[in-house]
């Protein structure tokens, strides 16, 4: 399994849902880093479940504890290592499915591939992995200091936000549950997260990111464009379903004297529809995306599938799930906006370090 990211900045993990514990290891970070813990383990607090009413109440601390690379608060340059336990397992909510395939899920193609699967929480495949990659992240954003990464709940099915990025106060996103920086709209969210949850249901909807004052030159021809690793990050995402930087699927209502951002003398544009990269390399405006969620694929309500034999089967779903997975998926974004970001500053910066 390809279990890294990352080339010079690079994280290997392990560890699976309902493990002894998940973690990870962090390879190329520079030395000499002063490091705010409290700072990595409220990235940690944001993506944890029972954190509110609309996502899954399994209660996990999530609390990272580093075994490596880390010295009187600081940095070594060496792999840092870390763990987070897991300590609320509910194994015996997933005995039903041990011999079944949920649909849309991973069950059938891990089964296929590896011969076996564990079928407690998803195993390996399940979302759980991803507080690994908020600790990364958290660790990037601390180095990239002067880049601000906002990411933002833009819309919920299909309530969706009418304001662009620009219009919006990005400082208002962790004032709601959902994480939508406008609260009329965020309320709507909300109340719909709920009547869903109510129905045994789920729902998807879009997250919005946005990077401010990444420099000019991120980004590498022709296999290592800047949009090209941002999007592969994103795909990793469990339940992604589409990316697109940019004016993305709009711009393809327009024309080209329509959609060209023309330059100010400055080298700046006077639009930004492109995203903030051009020809694969960011160009000092705002770098901006959006990544689909789709309804999360675990339904407490009776479902048709199939067991390991092909047999037609009935089976009502069980446990503690999102019934809207991108609340919490927003941190997520950042996390790995600022992991691929991290990168091409180490290689941008990589004489100087």
């Amino acid at each position: 399994m390809s279990n890294s990211i990352g080339k010079l900045f690079k994280l290997t993990t392990f560890g699976e849902s309902h493990g002894a514990a998940i973690g990870g290891v962090i390879d190329g970070c520079p030395a000499g880093i002063t490091l705010d813990f409290k700072a990595i383990q409220n990235e940690l607090d944001r993506r944890k479940p029972g954190q509110s009413a609309i996502v899954t109440q399994r209660k996990e601390p999530d609390t990272v504890e580093f075994l490596s690379g880390i010295f009187d608060g600081q940095t070594t340059g060496t792999s840092i290592g870390f763990i987070i336990k897991n300590t609320n397992q509910k194994s015996q909510d997933y005995s039903d499915i041990k011999n079944t395939f949920r649909p849309s899920h991973a069950d059938y193609t891990y089964t296929k591939k590896y011969g076996l699967r564990d079928f407690r929480g998803g195993g390996r495949s399940s979302a759980r992995e991803t507080a690994n990659w908020i600790v990364a992240g958290a660790i990037a954003k601390q180095i990239l200091k002067d880049i601000k990464i906002n990411a933002f709940t833009n819309s919920v099915g299909a309530i969706a936000l009418d304001k662009s990025y620009q219009e919006l106060d990005l400082s208002q996103t962790e004032s709601n549950a959902v994480r939508c920086p406008d609260t009329e709209t965020a309320t709507k969210m909300i109340d719909h997260i709920k009547a869903i949850k109510k129905q045994g249901d789920t729902i998807g909807g879009t997250i919005t990111c946005v990077a401010k004052n990444v420099p000019l030159g991120f980004g590498e021809p022709i296999f290592d464009k800047l949009h090209a690793r941002l999007g592969q990050a994103m795909l990793t995402i469990n339940a992604v379903k589409g990316f697109e930087y940019g004016s993305g699927f709009e711009g393809t209502k327009l024309k080209g004297s329509e959609h060209n951002d023309a330059f100010n003398v400055d080298g700046s544009t006077k639009t930004n529809l492109s995203g903030g990269i051009q020809g694969g390399i960011s160009n000092g405006m705002d770098v901006y995306f959006n990544v689909a969620f789709k309804p999360v694929a675990t339904l407490l309500q009776k479902y048709d599938t199939i067991d390991a034999d092909g047999n037609a089967v009935n089976v009502q779903g069980k446990g503690r799930h999102d019934p809207c997975v991108v609340p919490r998926a927003v941190p997520i974004v950042e996390a790995l906006t600022a992991m691929v970001l991290m990168d091409f500053y180490l290689l941008d910066n990589s004489s100087k370090i």
